[in-house]
């Protein structure tokens, strides 16, 4: 498998799946051009994913009106994580290839909420979260979004 910057789209990734529904998440929010759901190996505490529901490797290879729908619902979805959370701060990030740290080759942001003077676990540590607090922390977010 290629894990540079071009290559073919892998459907069976796993944010594909999720979105096509065969694997579960626990879901934050979603609609026509978008599934966000809780990280299982957060950097912080409210640590969110938000993948488009189209086949796009990374931030080059996504049409532009389809990165527009989906940078809309990340600006939406961190609203929501700053209303329910209230955190110092939030950070965004997007990995693109293998050498900029992406793991699932699947575009997609890292909503990241922030408390003053606390340092991120590393990104793509098997440090996995609790599910209860993932499903909780899931409700709380996805209720805050308007």
């Amino acid at each position: 498998m290629d894990m540079g910057l071009s290559g073919s789209y892998d459907r069976e990734n796993i944010f594909a799946k999720m979105v096509r529904g065969e694997f579960n998440c626990h879901k934050v929010y979603e609609d026509e051009y978008v599934l966000s759901f809780m990280d299982a190996f957060p950097q912080a505490r409210g640590h969110v994913l938000v993948v488009p529901k189209v086949e796009a490797r990374n931030i080059l290879d996504i049409a532009p009106d389809d990165l527009a729908n989906l940078i809309t619902r990340v600006q939406k979805i961190a609203k929501g994580v700053t209303k329910a959370l209230s955190p110092d701060g939030i950070s965004l990030f997007q990995f693109s290839g293998a050498a900029g740290g992406q793991s699932v080759f699947h575009i997609h942001f890292h909503i990241v909420p922030r408390v003053e003077g606390a340092l991120l676990k590393g990104h793509g540590t098997f440090d996995a979260a609790n599910t209860d607090e993932l499903a909780q922390l899931a409700k709380e977010i996805g209720a805050a979004i308007e």
